[in-house]
């Protein structure tokens, strides 16, 4: 595979950008090497600067389920452009796409736009605060909300002890008075959530919680879970908020809270609500949403939010998600998939030093590289710690087979609406290669 483009373009990046990117996984740390430089995507394809094409399971990190360059968001954001590209003002465009989602998906009453995933989450947990009157926020293991400071901590795997300091910063310029109000267990245990309400339940504002949990392998957790959340949070008078930045109307229009019937109170959505420019929103009941400025005294605020380009291009992309067959087809994809793998990847997998498991949820995937075949995983503390160094090996021989999937072994990939069963066939295909190579 040529790669002389992408490696000086590499090389100047370097100079210009802390690690060489504006976001720490493109650098491909975790598997070696230095990343393809791309210059462009069509339908479920990416081009680099060295001409060389690959089928994209990457899709932005998500926010691509119709694939790149749909030409029905192409189109409104050519069209949006010649009007203007930003006012900071009042809109139809906000308008009407507030009113696609309000009016389709029963839990949301009010939203608020921002520019992303991060800023939602962050606003959403100050409306929460806010409206309890309180500070603390219990947070997952393995589960990531973005960068804002009281998000980026961590604690021990097993059940928490309440004594002395239960959270430390996992990023320095992380003030530890933050981290104390950051209150980390571990998923997949309601004993821990329990023991933690009964010694905090009257200063806990809202539990947050990927329903999906997407940043760190794909941990699917029991929906009896979920709903322990929401029946805690509401006995205790906290907030259940669900972040759905990756899973918001990827799990179907109504994503994960709707494919389970579990109603949160604030939900946070990202990537696809934007049709692929950066956007993001916090939405929920009107009663809590109410006490945000300038209605109440809860203040967020944002130039860029609403932006006229995201809000056409979002209208767009879930316009066709709702009326468009899309879901019916990605679960149909998705399924061969699956069948594929058992098919033709399980059995190379005979002899080998590790196995290999596919875990899917609707358009989702993580390849799971263990030690051993073994029950589904639900805690990031159970991931085979030599899984990156497998990991690293099938990467590279699937990118020089024309197969894009993320440079880490704990990130996942994604369906996109433009691929048919042929494209699986060669995914699955290099992937068998790549494992007999291994």
């Amino acid at each position: 595979m040529k790669n002389d483009k992408s490696k000086e373009i590499w090389n100047r990046s370097l100079n210009v950008f802390p690690g060489g990117v504006n976001s720490p996984v493109r650098a491909y740390n975790s598997v070696g090497g230095g990343p393809i430089s791309v210059r462009e995507g069509r339908g479920a394809y990416i081009t680099d600067e060295d001409n060389n094409s690959f089928l994209d399971f990457v899709n932005s990190w998500g926010p691509l389920i119709l694939g790149h360059c749909d030409k029905d968001v192409t189109a409104a954001i050519v069209d949006q452009a010649s009007r203007g590209v930003s006012f900071g003002a009042v809109t139809r465009y906000e308008c009407e796409l507030a009113e696609l989602i309000t009016q389709n998906i029963k839990h949301i009453e009010q939203i608020r736009f921002v520019s992303s995933g991060t800023e939602a989450v962050m606003s959403a947990l100050r409306l929460a605060r806010g409206y309890t009157g309180r500070n603390k926020i219990i947070k997952f293991e393995g589960c990531y909300h973005g960068h804002s400071d009281s998000l980026l901590v961590k604690a021990g795997s097993g059940l928490l002890t309440f004594s002395g300091d239960i959270s430390e910063s996992s990023s320095p310029g992380v003030p530890d008075a933050l981290s104390r109000e950051t209150l980390v267990l571990p998923l997949d245990d309601e004993a821990a959530v329990k023991n933690c309400f009964e010694k905090f339940g009257d200063g806990i504002a809202a539990v947050i919680i990927e329903p999906l949990p997407a940043n760190s392998g794909l941990l699917k957790q029991r929906p009896e879970f979920i709903q322990f959340l929401r029946d805690i949070t509401k006995k205790y008078k906290s907030l259940l908020i669900m972040d759905e930045v990756i899973s918001g109307f990827r799990l179907g229009f109504s994503g994960f809270c709707g494919k389970y019937s579990i109603e949160p109170d604030l939900v946070t959505y990202g990537k696809i609500i934007g049709g692929g420019l950066p956007v993001g929103a916090f939405a929920g009941k009107r009663e809590i949403m109410k006490n945000l400025s300038p209605q109440g005294k809860i203040y967020q605020a944002g130039t860029l939010s609403g932006n006229p380009l995201a809000m056409v291009a979002g209208k767009a992309a879930l316009g066709k998600l709702l009326h468009g067959g899309v879901y019916e087809k990605l679960d149909r994809l998705s399924g061969y998939l699956v069948k594929k793998f058992h098919d033709e990847v399980a059995p190379v997998l005979a002899g080998k030093k590790y196995y290999m498991e596919l875990v899917s949820e609707n358009s989702v995937f993580w390849l799971n590289i263990t030690s051993v075949a073994g029950p589904a995983i639900r805690k990031v503390t159970n991931i085979w710690e030599k899984a990156p160094e497998v990991y690293s090996g099938i990467f590279w021989q699937l990118l020089e087979n024309g197969v894009h999937i993320a440079p880490s072994a704990y990130e996942v990939g994604f369906i996109s609406n433009p691929m048919e069963e042929g494209d699986i066939d060669h995914f699955i295909l290099s992937l068998a290669s790549a494992i007999k190579n291994s």
